[in-house]
């Protein structure tokens, strides 16, 4: 199998929940991670932006087969956003399903409207765009979220034994994937430095951030974007510039979210002109899960 997206892993998109292997009422990954929810049965491949969603993602399929059903006209639309459609029924929104024979199946779902380019009955390969990434059924942010099933059942791809094991001892390699790909166990989707802590709306839409602000901006704010925080996480933001640490703070995270961000920022009116480097280090149990960069110029 092959990841469902046209993009690169770990730098234009990330998994953002895998299937749910805990049977009770609470959710686990096959890590025993808190990167699932109840009752989810697949991988969500997402992108870091409404930005990237807009400039077009396509969806491939995991393996060579036969598409088996299509469904093409479900608005794009945020759940989470003010006059939400009634998705019930369909949470799935536009997507398809892909027969690879033997009993397996591929389900793909939240595609853009409009954007399905195959038909029902045709052969497809494993590089063959399906349609592209987008927003619509039950979902909150851009993500293509594919199930793998086998005589009806669902199969964990980065699981299919569905051997019980927790932490490192889950990461065996014996998985579908054709590639192997690394477990993130959290990490960052955007780092960014503005004038002002952003609205969490315009860093969801890939609007949030500066390449460059004046030397009379009122602050200077470094905020980091991130995904799978869990409770006693420290989020760590810097900003340094030509005359050294401007912003150093800390800050302990204090429950499990699938999303969130954080701010740190510093007041002021008479920066010195040149490059700034911001920072955002997520850490857990005192090791760092993973470090974003995002450099700017204050300018005259």
């Amino acid at each position: 199998m092959n990841p469902p997206i046209d993009c690169t892993l770990g730098e234009t998109c990330y998994i953002q929940n895998y299937v749910d292997t805990d049977p009770s009422a609470g959710a686990a990954d096959f890590t025993c991670g808190p990167l699932s929810y109840d009752g989810h049965k697949g991988t969500d491949f997402a992108l870091p932006s409404l930005a990237a969603m807009a400039a077009g993602v396509d969806v491939r399929p995991a393996a060579p087969g036969t598409v088996l059903a299509i469904r093409d006209e479900m608005a794009d639309h945020l759940q989470d956003g003010p006059d939400a459609p009634d998705v019930s029924g369909r949470e799935c929104g536009n997507g398809l399903v892909i027969d690879h024979g033997d009993g397996w199946t591929t389900q793909y779902c939240h595609m853009a409207q409009g954007s399905i380019s195959v038909t029902k009955g045709q052969r497809v390969s494993k590089t063959t765009p399906l349609g592209q990434v987008g927003l619509s059924g039950k979902t909150q942010f851009p993500h293509v979220h594919m199930t793998l099933r086998h005589k009806g059942q669902v199969v964990d791809p980065f699981n299919p034994n569905g051997l019980i094991a927790c932490g490192t001892d889950a990461l065996r390699g014996d998985t579908l994937w054709q590639t192997p790909i690394a477990y993130q166990a959290g990490g960052f989707i955007s780092v960014g430095v503005w004038d002002a802590v952003p609205d969490y709306g315009a860093i969801k839409a890939g609007a949030a951030g500066a390449d460059a602000l004046p030397a009379t901006s009122p602050a200077l704010v470094v905020f980091g974007y991130a995904f799978g925080a869990r409770t006693g996480d420290v989020m760590r933001l810097t900003l340094t510039g030509p005359a050294g640490t401007v912003i150093s703070q800390d800050m302990e995270l204090t429950k499990n979210q699938a999303l969130l961000f954080r701010a740190a920022g510093k007041r002021g009116t008479a920066w010195p002109t040149g490059r700034y480097t911001g920072a955002a280090t997520l850490m857990r149990d005192g090791e760092t899960v993973d470090t974003m960069t995002r450099a700017i110029e204050i300018v005259n």
